[in-house]
């Protein structure tokens, strides 16, 4: 609870009555490895903060191959954010790729923090605007960059997850089949 609330503290001064009413709209949810916080077709439910476990957003192509976009790690919130707001259908998955523990909010209970909480709907813009500009930052260079470099700013931008994400998600991410990304490995060792 003390990493969420630092972790919003960042964005606004809220005061004491202020977190605890926030804390008591959270529910404690847990995910198992592989199981989806949020999926393709339907209406995300909750956003959530990740305070155990990693994450990734996917969705499948055109040619039906599962593509991974982006990792979330401990202390970041979790959710397609707009189709939360707006109750409309995503069109990718929110899945565990570890067990997971959250922070979750029902889209009452987010409503009604945004209700009471002068100020909050400004808190809230600039949460998304930060997880924005973080997927932005790490996405942007992955354009323009070869593999073994778009690889060596994975492992710098992400240290420690490279060993708790399967090596297909990795190359997945990276734009790379995993034969590629498995010498990749083996030639900077």
């Amino acid at each position: 609870m003390e990493a969420f609330v630092n972790y919003i503290l960042q964005f606004g001064n809220l005061n004491s009555q202020q977190i605890e009413l926030i804390l008591s709209k959270a529910e404690k949810m847990e995910l198992h490895k592989e199981e989806y916080f949020s999926e393709a077709g339907k209406i995300p439910r909750y956003v959530g903060f990740l305070l155990k476990g990693v994450t990734r957003f996917c969705y499948y192509n055109n040619k039906s191959e599962e593509i991974t976009h982006s990792f979330v790690e401990e202390n970041n919130f979790v959710s397609d954010q707009q189709k939360f707001e707006m109750q409309m259908v995503t069109s990718e998955y929110i899945q565990a790729i570890t067990d997971c523990e959250l922070l979750v909010f029902s889209k009452k209970h987010w409503d009604e923090i945004g209700n009471t909480i002068v100020g909050w709907k400004d808190i809230e813009n600039l949460i998304v605007k930060n997880c924005l500009m973080k997927t932005l930052e790490r996405r942007s260079p992955l354009v323009s960059e070869d593999a073994t470099t778009r690889y060596l700013s994975f492992i710098n931008q992400f240290p420690g997850l490279v060993n708790r994400v399967p090596l297909s998600q990795v190359a997945s991410y990276l734009g790379i089949t995993q034969q590629s990304l498995s010498r990749i490995r083996k030639n900077i060792r």
